[in-house]
């Protein structure tokens, strides 16, 4: 490609608009709420910048933490099961026939095609008291059981919404693996046990480490699943900040709370940027 300075129209041309919305759209609302996160809350519609600590202060209190930490298990817990459902979804496609492919492709990311909010009523209809499943488990002289409003139910809508995020990457890693060294391994004698753990799983390390950073960093911020399925029995951080920012009207103490949300996101992908860095297996 060409240097940017021998068309410096068709660069300025194509870089400007993307920029502009950047800037207009992201980058100077976060830095409001960036300054807000440093202010006192005066009135109920007015803060005042005062370059103080309390609102991070008081994120470490005990009730705060306690929930801090729920939503940090509640997003582990939907990541591994993520990640255990999506690694063979990911596996089957890659060595399905060609022609196959992009339909299954297709078939991993049409949820994207629904929105979030519909997706989430249909689990609710699914796992309600009267909901299909109790409704299959009644054939069989099972239930009802009461399968909505608790940590469960969170950990399956998390685990509904954000499996692509695990599975396209996964894919896109052990697609391009050289399978030429799988075949190695069971030439030279390794099981199929050890071909996975010793060569596999090390060369789609990458794409695990990738997914897991996709789907863990929006379970900890999400708010519309645990308040749907989860209500008042599971509430994350997510719903708390949403508190902040409306019911509370408590906006730099909310600010404060989604910007360590955000030092945890740029802590993961520093993370991802050193593992990728020392990884010799198939980068994604």
């Amino acid at each position: 490609m060409d240097s940017w300075k021998v068309n410096p129209r068709v660069f300025w041309t194509l870089f400007t608009p993307g920029t502009f919305w950047l800037l207009l759209f992201f980058l100077i609302p976060l830095g409001w709420l960036f300054h807000d996160s440093f202010s006192d809350k005066i009135s109920i519609t007015e803060t005042q910048f005062t370059g103080t600590l309390a609102n991070y202060i008081r994120a470490f209190d005990a009730v705060y933490l306690t929930i801090i930490w729920k939503s940090v298990w509640i997003s582990a817990v939907a990541t591994a099961l993520c990640l255990l459902t999506a690694y063979p979804i990911a596996f089957g496609i890659c060595f399905a026939p060609a022609k196959w492919k992009p339909l299954l492709l297709l078939l991993v990311i049409l949820p994207f095609w629904i929105n979030l909010l519909i997706r989430t009523y249909a689990l609710i209809a699914v796992f309600r008291t009267q909901g299909y499943l109790n409704l299959v488990l009644g054939w069989v002289g099972l239930g009802p059981y009461d399968m909505l409003y608790n940590d469960g139910a969170v950990i399956i809508g998390l685990v509904y919404v954000y499996m692509p995020f695990m599975v396209l990457p996964l894919y896109a890693t052990i697609e391009r693996l050289d399978r030429s060294f799988l075949e190695a391994s069971l030439d030279l004698g390794g099981s199929q046990v050890q071909t996975f753990f010793k060569v596999t799983l090390p060369l789609t390390m990458p794409g695990i480490v990738t997914g897991i950073i996709l789907v863990f960093i929006p379970c900890l911020g999400s708010f519309l699943t645990p308040a749907m399925l989860g209500g008042a029995n599971a509430i994350m951080i997510g719903n708390v900040i949403e508190d902040q920012f409306k019911a509370a009207n408590d906006w730099p103490f909310g600010s404060a709370l989604s910007f360590l949300l955000m030092y945890v996101t740029f802590g993961a992908l520093a993370l991802r940027a050193f593992l990728a860095s020392r990884s010799k297996g198939v980068d994604v």
